[in-house]
């Protein structure tokens, strides 16, 4: 059966409700002043959430806006997801696609939504671009910006290219939330996966500035008696 709006869309999600919003809400941190206070959750396993997005993949951008404004982080994800179906059935729909998401990132406010999508929608379509947004959004002020910066150079780093992911994580060191300490140390630790004499370099010049969380998912993968030399040093 096909999906053609938000409306059926929630309503699919409400019928293939497979799990509670208490086991959802267990991944995330939803207390009173905690970064995803804001959430609710339906209680839908992600895997059920594509099998629904299959069925909704030709929903206009009118329409995911209705569910990228959504209260729910399933619904949220679920356009999030759609979206990634679109640039992959239509390639030449992605600068659309793009335009689309970056108008609504304020949306895009968890690490699940951001991790789902920032590498495979904003990264894929910079890989030979022009990156320059991606330094204007590590600035910002908004957590969830700043992580989409750093995990779309996941795409540029499949590709070979870790520079980016380098540059932008000296402009890491000071930030204030933990999760994008995770964020750039997961990425550098990638990084380092296709070039780890980079990694190691930079690690060399910069290991007394990074966060200890940031440093030690950096070097997770490292040889051994690479990682105890770094840590032997913090």
């Amino acid at each position: 059966m096909s999906i053609t709006t938000a409306q059926e869309a929630k309503k699919a999600i409400q019928n293939a409700k497979d799990s509670t919003p208490e086991k959802a809400a267990l991944f995330f941190k939803t207390q009173t002043g905690t970064y995803g206070a804001h959430e609710k959750f339906v209680g839908i396993t992600v895997p059920t959430i594509r099998k629904i997005a299959k069925q909704a993949k030709t929903l206009s951008f009118f329409q995911l806006k209705i569910l990228l404004q959504s209260v729910y982080n399933e619904e949220r994800l679920l356009a999030l997801i759609i979206l990634i179906c679109q640039r992959r059935s239509d390639p030449e729909k992605l600068p659309a696609i793009v335009d689309f998401y970056l108008e609504n990132k304020e949306c895009v406010n968890n690490w699940n939504l951001v991790d789902a999508s920032a590498h495979t929608i904003l990264g894929e379509y910079l890989i030979k671009k022009d990156k320059s947004i991606l330094f204007e959004m590590i600035d910002s002020e908004n957590l969830w910006i700043r992580r989409i910066a750093i995990v779309a150079t996941w795409a540029f780093i499949k590709e070979g290219n870790v520079k980016p992911t380098f540059m932008l994580a000296k402009k890491c060191f000071n930030d204030p939330e933990d999760l994008m300490h995770k964020a750039v140390g997961w990425m550098l630790r990638e990084a380092g996966k296709k070039d780890e004499n980079a990694l190691i370099d930079f690690l060399d010049q910069y290991w007394s500035k990074m966060p200890r969380t940031m440093l030690r998912y950096a070097i997770e993968r490292l040889p051994e008696t690479q990682r105890q030399a770094v840590l032997r040093r913090r």
